[in-house]
């Protein structure tokens, strides 16, 4: 049995690893023109959320991010001050407002698909060696830690609003 724990820790380590590497890859510059101006690849993720979003909301973007809707508006409002993004008054509500990319966003977007593509790919064809039992095991696997996860975020959100 102590095998299955270690292989289980050395899991665990493996996977702490993965993620301080994905730490640092967020914040990657992501040249998107010849002027030298950049965005973060984390900006070019809230960018391409936007894009692959029909009339997205801050709640919405904060939803699909894991994040909360402080910070995703913080980041909007980066976002809207570079030029990428555009945000409006909602049809449906007064306190909502949805996002939309402008020309300068739109050309991120791509870029940024262009670069996302090769590495989504290359990872698809990677999983395809897998068995359906193993990819099952690591979506199990995956949904576990992400719940692990909301479970802290959750917790820390709630300390930190006093509720």
């Amino acid at each position: 049995m102590e095998d299955k724990r270690e292989l289980i820790r050395d899991t665990v380590r493996e996977l702490l690893r993965i993620a301080a590497m994905y730490q640092r890859i967020e914040q990657m510059p992501i040249p998107v023109g010849n002027d030298g101006d950049q965005v973060s690849t984390r900006e070019a993720h809230m960018i391409q959320a936007v894009g692959e979003g029909r009339d997205l909301s801050v709640t919405q973007l904060a939803d699909h991010f894991g994040i909360t809707k402080s910070g995703a508006s913080q980041m909007v409002k980066k976002l809207e001050n570079k030029g990428y993004l555009l945000k409006r008054q909602s049809p449906h509500s007064n306190k909502e407002f949805v996002l939309s990319l402008t020309d300068l966003g739109q050309k991120v977007f791509r870029i940024h698909e262009q670069l996302h593509g090769k590495d989504f790919n290359t990872l698809i064809d990677g999983l395809e060696s897998f068995s359906i039992s193993q990819i099952a095991t690591l979506s199990v696997l995956m949904e576990s830690i992400g719940t692990i996860m909301e479970k802290r975020l959750s917790t820390r959100d709630q300390e930190n609003t006093g509720k």
